[in-house]
């Protein structure tokens, strides 16, 4: 079954930071929004649900950290306790988990590619996990 044309945005969750990014209505392409901080949940989750009002996205693919092995780490519960914040402000839209190990890190490298200092480039790196989050699972086909 093909999933309904629309956008999802992708949500890279950071204790200090939140990478986001968007897809474009056929789900083609993911591209970065911005990156909201993170002083409290209330601020960061007010800021998301109007980032999925503002883009009417269809859902939300939020980044879960698993280690190596693929199992749950610890900051995987942090990220699913926001997430439940985050869910309870954007009903009826639903929030999907996948798997983010070393988007980050590979963010990261990817700058570091291009030229960029990671030190000065932490909110870029944080919307780059973001889109490799949203386009690993848009590639993914689900």
């Amino acid at each position: 079954m093909l999933a309904p044309r629309g956008r999802r945005l992708g949500v890279d969750v950071g204790t200090v930071r939140i990478g986001v990014a968007v897809c474009d209505p056929d789900g083609i392409l993911a591209t970065p929004v911005e990156t909201v901080a993170r002083p409290d949940d209330r601020t960061a989750v007010e800021r998301l649900a109007a980032l999925v009002a503002e883009y009417e996205a269809l859902e939300v693919i939020v980044g879960l950290p698993r280690d190596l092995r693929g199992e749950e780490s610890f900051a995987a519960q942090a990220v699913r306790a926001f997430a439940d914040v985050l869910a309870a402000a954007i009903d009826p839209v639903p929030i999907v988990f996948v798997d983010e190990r070393m988007s980050t890190a590979s963010a990261a490298r990817s700058l570091r590619a291009a030229g960029r200092d990671a030190r000065s480039s932490r909110g870029v790196i944080d919307q780059a996990a973001a889109v490799a989050i949203l386009q690993g699972w848009l590639d993914s086909g689900l």
